[in-house]
């Protein structure tokens, strides 16, 4: 097996399976980064904050942006069907919660859809395994 194999079989295992202290490391991280990711979308609501810290907001905003793109490129690459992940519920709302930063910069008059970043809560249910209940 070279060693590109191992790899992305070690990176597979971290990123879809949580069973090894490196893929509840990675879980653990991924939550806490969404809920800080949605703690800055809230202070960004609140207009002395958004006043007051508007650069530090935006770039917050920008580095959670580039690491949940960062996850969902690897989630896709490791994928073991990269068409399957990526029209799964779990992939759109992945895709769906960094599109919007993409696009406001693109098209100003679309930063409204930032609030859309709010999806991003649900990729806790996938972190936590709690799938089965999304459609409750």
């Amino acid at each position: 097996m070279e060693v590109r194999d191992v790899i992305r079989e070690r990176m597979h295992r971290v990123i879809f399976e949580s069973d090894t202290p490196a893929g509840r490391l990675f879980d653990i991280v991924l939550m806490v980064l969404i809920v800080a990711s949605v703690g800055v979308v809230v202070l960004d609501r609140v207009n002395l904050h958004a006043q007051r810290y508007p650069v530090v907001l935006t770039r917050l905003e920008w580095v959670f942006t580039g690491l949940f793109t960062l996850e969902y490129l690897a989630r896709l690459y490791r994928a073991r069907n990269r068409r399957h992940y990526a029209f799964s519920l779990f992939g759109v709302i992945d895709l769906i919660a960094i599109l919007p930063t993409y696009l406001a910069l693109l098209v100003p008059q679309l930063h409204a859809l930032l609030y859309i970043r709010m999806l991003r809560l649900l990729r806790i249910f996938r972190v936590l395994k709690l799938t089965e209940y999304v459609t409750e």
